[in-house]
């Protein structure tokens, strides 16, 4: 009986049912794909604009790598100096993109402030997108008691010379440009990948 079980349910439609198709709409795919075209290649990059100057960035070498693409997601390590704990992840859901910030300590754990970040409402453009906090994020900010970051925006914008990571919420804004015509050495891994 068990064995008849077992060939019936491997013939079955379910059993060979394709996986469904990640769908998805030409904005938010050209937007992917103008990144994904800069795949293996290094940047740096310099704050352009920062309404409350931060002690972490200033005067540090700002380097993003587009370290691994495939159709799915694109990982970004963002290095600032010798600080390799923030990875960029933008990933296709089917309903949008969304862009999440993992961020490792030095022997590749998790940070109690990870995987935050927020996913597209609209279908943006091509050349830019952005990323209102979702609900996660939203949460982890009341419980780590830096609620002035509900209302963050996360956006990308990516045109032929230039790649720019902004920031912006009520009363603040920041945002790093990174130079596309000028390659750079490929940095380490960041903390937590291989």
């Amino acid at each position: 009986m068990s064995v008849l079980f077992v060939i019936v349910f491997l013939v079955s439609p379910i059993a060979s049912a394709k996986e469904a198709p990640l769908v998805s709409i030409p904005s938010h795919d050209k937007f992917f794909d103008n990144i994904a075209k800069h795949c293996g290649k290094a940047y740096q990059g310099k704050v352009t604009v920062d309404n409350a100057p931060s002690s972490s960035f200033s005067d540090k070498k700002l380097i993003m790598h587009i370290r691994k693409c495939d159709e799915r997601q694109l990982q970004v390590p963002f290095h600032v100096g010798d600080d390799a704990s923030r990875t960029w992840l933008i990933t296709k859901t089917g309903s949008g993109l969304s862009l999440k910030h993992d961020h490792r300590h030095e022997d590749g754990s998790s940070d109690q402030s990870t995987m935050y970040g927020g996913h597209t409402i609209d279908a943006g453009w091509p050349n830019m997108q952005s990323f209102p906090a979702d609900q996660y994020s939203k949460e982890l900010f009341i419980k780590q008691a830096i609620p002035q970051s509900v209302g963050n925006t996360w956006q990308m914008y990516i045109y032929p010379d230039t790649f720019s990571y902004r920031l912006i919420r009520q009363g603040r804004e920041f945002r790093v440009d990174f130079d596309l015509t000028k390659p750079i050495d490929i940095p380490k891994a960041p903390w937590g990948y291989r």
